[in-house]
């Protein structure tokens, strides 16, 4: 699911059900697939996960690309912002 705002497109996926290594290899494929965009344009990546280790794991990961991570308990699950940093 994309949505456009004035910070740049949102782009969400939802990977609640999968566990890692699986949930890790999507979202790493998604940031890759849209990373020009994170970095130029100012667009996030919003990841809903329903798993606590993968929210750690997906966070670590992402921190170490050299992206912001932000987290909040939502809806029984996890909602991840990836976006550059700044």
């Amino acid at each position: 699911m994309e949505d456009y705002s004035a910070f740049g497109r949102t782009v969400t996926i939802d990977i609640r059900g999968q566990v890692c290594p699986a949930s890790l290899l999507v979202t790493l494929r998604k940031i890759n697939e849209i990373k020009d965009d994170i970095q130029k344009n100012g667009a996030r990546l919003e990841v809903l996960t329903d798993n606590r280790d993968s929210v750690g794991t997906i966070s670590e990961a992402a921190f170490n690309m050299g992206y912001d991570v932000g987290t909040e308990k939502r809806d029984g699950g996890y909602m991840m912002v990836i976006s550059a940093a700044g």
